[in-house]
């Protein structure tokens, strides 16, 4: 009869019939389910010749563990759950975060489930969703706040966790960071060494904890510099790009507005660039603009942009890798990375001077 084997025993799982199971693979391998399960465990008592087999059987049948029943035995899920609020686009940070934190995820028995919340919403409740119901063994976070609420809750409860940029809670956790103090000092170094005297900073929300180590960089680096720091208090990264463009505008419009401008993403670039435009001046003649981005559709959009890397696929993989070290037991404070601008690049061939030069100068 179709489906038996010979002597009449059908298979644990016909090809169509139901998903493989540790059953299936001990029927094609002739080994127990015990052994099975240990060996794809990668068990120190199991040889490495019958690892090897398992595994391969295991890839070839598509066995996946059952979730509901992993849980059940070990009260895990084997789920990271990526909080992000959905406005946050930033010239694709969404999709390379993802890509980072799968790219760490895939050898492993983890999934990635993405938790989305909005900007009208409170970013507590997908955290308090996720702890109460235990739907993800550990979560990853972003847009983090100086005295960040959702840090507190998950550090209270016991939660595993890693954050995309530091707090001011006096609470170790893992995180992952862009050096954003190092980074506008980088920028206004290019602008003073392109004979920028008139600087304007494009930050983000005041809300957010990196607003305060951009702006802290930046206002050393117009000190040092002995440049003049023209106010822009009225428009940040996190903005609609339509408002970015409106009140760069008014900006550019003023008895003396800026002929420089560090910008802390790719997106609000282009909303300052259209602006510029708009009021009849050229970029990278009448105004340098300094900003950093994390694909190169930036520089395509105009070769003029001076630009400072920061890569959001990194960024996942710290992240994932902090997040996955914390559920096994390791300390937070081993598990806190940050990333440091290096370089801007671009205008190389417009009259910028090396490095050394703008450095010298921001000392003279």
């Amino acid at each position: 009869m179709a489906g038996k084997r010979e002597g009449g025993a059908p298979p644990p799982a016909a090809a169509g019939d139901a998903r493989p199971t540790l059953k299936t693979i001990a029927f094609m391998t002739g080994l127990g389910v015990t052994t099975v399960s240990r060996a794809l465990k990668d068990a120190p008592d199991i040889g490495e010749d019958t690892k090897r087999r398992v595994q391969l059987i295991a890839r070839q049948v598509g066995y996946r563990p059952n979730r509901a029943g992993v849980r059940l035995r070990t009260g895990k899920t084997n789920v990271i759950s990526l909080v992000l609020n959905t406005d946050e686009q930033l010239m694709g940070f969404i999709s390379d975060i993802i890509s980072g934190v799968t790219e760490v995820l895939a050898p492993t028995p983890y999934h990635l489930v993405l938790t989305p919340y909005s900007s009208r919403s409170d970013p507590m409740d997908p955290v308090r969703y996720v702890v109460e119901t235990r739907s993800a063994d550990g979560i990853i976070i972003s847009q983090t706040r100086p005295e960040d609420a959702r840090v507190r809750y998950m550090s209270e409860h016991g939660f595993p966790f890693a954050t995309h940029g530091r707090t001011e809670t006096g609470i170790e956790h893992p995180w992952h960071d862009f050096d954003n103090v190092v980074f506008a000092r980088l920028a206004v170094e290019r602008l003073i060494a392109r004979g920028r005297r008139r600087l304007a900073l494009l930050a983000p929300s005041p809300a957010l904890t990196y607003h305060r180590h951009m702006t802290a960089g930046f206002a050393e680096g117009v000190v040092e510099g002995g440049v003049t720091d023209i106010p822009f208090a009225t428009a940040w990264v996190d903005q609609p790009i339509e408002e970015i463009r409106r009140q760069a505008a008014r900006l550019l419009a003023r008895q003396t507005p800026p002929d420089g401008i560090v910008c802390g993403s790719g997106s609000a670039a282009i909303a300052l660039v259209n602006a510029i435009e708009e009021s009849g001046l050229r970029l990278g003649r009448d105004v340098d603009v300094v900003t950093k981005q994390s694909t190169q559709l930036v520089r395509m959009f105009r070769r003029e942009l001076l630009v400072v890397d920061e890569d959001f696929r990194l960024a996942g993989r710290e992240l994932a890798r902090a997040v996955l070290a914390r559920i096994d037991g390791q300390a937070a404070e081993a598990l806190q990375t940050l990333a440091v601008p290096t370089a801007v690049v671009g205008g190389e061939d417009e009259g910028a001077v090396a490095p050394t030069q703008a450095r010298a100068a921001l000392s003279s």
